[in-house]
């Protein structure tokens, strides 16, 4: 399982990285529209929604993706901090922040396929056009806010498995402590000293940490929220299209909870020279 964890990391990482930083505009937003597609497929299958429902839902995230990607592309490239979609980023912030916890609280099981495609659109259709609107601001940034994720997820690991005894979640997530969460805190509040320290625009620098203090503790969240959804439809990984790391919804479980906050807070806090 390791060896295929990292031959598949050092395959995907160049690629994605290359991807960033060097797919034409148009081949960017039709590779996030494959991704949010396979996503949804996932996402379909953790609801386990009937061929019909789970058809009726692919085509409408294709079509509402589709046109969302389309006018969000439209509007970037006349002013990369277009607010045209603060409205699905706010919704998205509002569901992280108060709908998640109370599922994770009270950890019922939804029954009906509609409000299962609701949230799946919550969950997946911000995300991809954070992905997007990031990147056409600046691919740097976005790498940056990525990492922030990586470091936090890796910090957390490693302090939990050195330092853990008492469980943050033991019925969702047993491996997870709250000692790995200190440790991703401190990682990250490490993280943001020095990205703080190389932000030369002042109205950033002085909301960047706080920022990346609360996307930490939101993509705890979001990482929470999928192991429970698995956990209720008696599976281990969202999908098997990434060798040993399972599918696209277990890749971005804390993106989903952390990209829409990510540009919220860029397009409501900071206003560059334009």
């Amino acid at each position: 399982m390791l060896k295929a964890r990292i031959l598949t990391a050092i395959v995907i990482l160049p690629l994605f990285l290359a991807a960033i930083f060097y797919l034409q505009d148009i081949f960017w937003s039709a590779l996030l529209l494959v991704l949010t597609i396979i996503g949804a497929y996932e996402w379909s299958k953790l609801a386990q929604l009937s061929v019909r429902n789970t058809i009726i839902f692919l085509l409408l995230t294709v079509l509402v993706g589709g046109e969302l990607l389309f006018l969000l592309r439209e509007s970037v490239q006349i002013n990369a901090y277009s607010s045209n979609l603060i409205g699905l980023y706010i919704l998205s912030v509002v569901f992280w922040i108060v709908g998640a916890p109370l599922y994770l609280k009270q950890s019922y099981t939804i029954k009906n396929p509609l409000i299962w495609m609701l949230t799946g659109w919550i969950v997946l259709l911000p995300t991809w056009l954070a992905l997007y609107q990031l990147r056409a601001i600046s691919p740097l940034l976005l790498l940056g806010f990525m990492a922030t994720i990586w470091i936090s997820d890796t910090a957390a690991y490693f302090t939990g498995r050195s330092l853990g005894k008492r469980k943050l979640a033991p019925t969702i997530s047993p491996n997870k402590t709250w000692e790995g969460v200190a440790g991703a805190l401190v990682a990250v509040f490490l993280y943001g000293l020095v990205w703080d320290w190389w932000v030369t625009e002042e109205s950033l620098a002085t909301k960047l940490i706080p920022l990346l203090i609360v996307m930490t503790i939101l993509g705890i969240i979001g990482d929470l929220y999928e192991s429970l959804i698995k956990r209720h439809a008696g599976v281990k990984d969202s999908g098997h299209i990434l060798p040993g790391h399972g599918g696209i919804l277990d890749r971005i479980d804390a993106l989903t909870s952390t990209l829409p906050l990510a540009i919220l807070a860029l397009l409501i806090f900071y206003s560059p020279s334009l």
